[in-house]
């Protein structure tokens, strides 16, 4: 007669535990990706509208002011802040201008900064 070959109790708690473990790296995984790509489509929708900022004072040929301007505006569905100055450099008729969002007024960090030149004309 042949012995009956099976797992022990322990081999199996073994193996529970080995899964648990694989899932809960792999639930861990999939969170910070999922809040990695919230963070980018922030990022995105933020460097379209310093983009939009730019081009809208180009389009108007305004000479940037040397202080900060600011608006706020609705874009996607959600509230931001706006703001943006004019920056010398070593040629007269040359002003960098800089743009700066946020998620609001009080952030004390940008989410995105973009800077481009304008001439005067």
């Amino acid at each position: 007669m042949k012995a009956q070959r099976g797992m022990t109790l322990l081999e199996v708690l073994v193996a529970l535990v080995v899964f648990a473990l694989a899932g809960l790296a792999l639930l861990q995984t999939t969170a910070l990706q999922a809040s990695g790509i919230g963070r980018m489509e922030e990022k995105v929708l933020a460097n379209w509208l310093a983009d939009n900022q730019q081009v809208q004072l180009r389009l108007d040929k305004v000479w940037p002011e040397k202080s900060w301007s600011g608006k706020s505006v609705t874009f996607a569905g959600e509230e931001w802040y706006l703001r943006w100055r004019g920056v010398d450099t070593e040629i007269s008729q040359l002003r960098a201008l800089d743009v700066e969002v946020r998620r609001k007024k009080e952030d004390t960090a940008a989410l995105i900064s973009l800077r481009s030149y304008v001439v005067r004309e």
